[in-house]
């Protein structure tokens, strides 16, 4: 892992995709990049994200998950790495997805913030199951998809169980 971080962090200047994929060097900080790397993307989601109409937003994350996993597939390539925990552009746009349920409050951000690590580190399936078979930048990308997903729909539940007004 450690080597992984410093052949990343090595290119992370030279090759604009690793400097990406990193999310701008943050996945290079030696603890909890993953988690480091979600509490980065939350600003990015509350001013840039979060008002959006519900079918731009998914539109836009649509794209991002496009576009970040030909991004990481090329970084893993340049670099000779796999799934590197200092690769953080997926856990972005994992939290960003989980978030499509959030209320815009802070009590909204940090539970779809803590729904979305719950999944991705305990990788339930169908996680652990994308985490396992799918390879490739896409594979990277896809196991934080789908962890935000079910983050997102526990999320969705709770809002509309508990009704929004606890969220807010």
């Amino acid at each position: 892992m450690a080597e992984d971080r410093g052949r990343l962090s090595g290119t992370a200047l030279i090759h604009p995709e690793v400097l990406l994929a990193t999310g701008f060097g943050v996945g290079l900080v030696p603890f909890a990049p993953g988690t480091v790397g979600s509490i980065v993307a939350l600003p990015v989601w509350w001013w840039l994200l979060a008002d959006l109409d519900l079918a731009v937003a998914c539109a836009v994350l649509t794209a991002l998950i496009g576009f970040g996993s030909w991004i990481i597939d090329r970084a893993c390539r340049k670099t000779g790495v796999g799934d590197a925990p200092a690769i953080v552009l997926d856990e972005f746009v994992g939290v960003w997805i989980a978030l499509l349920a959030a209320p815009k409050t802070l009590l909204g951000v940090a539970a779809g913030f803590a729904l979305f690590r719950l999944f991705d580190i305990a990788k339930p399936w169908p996680v652990s199951w994308v985490d396992r078979e799918v390879r490739g930048g896409f594979g990277v990308m896809l196991d934080d998809v789908v962890a935000g997903v079910l983050a997102g729909f526990v999320l969705w539940l709770a809002v509309l169980t508990l009704g929004g007004e606890t969220f807010a």
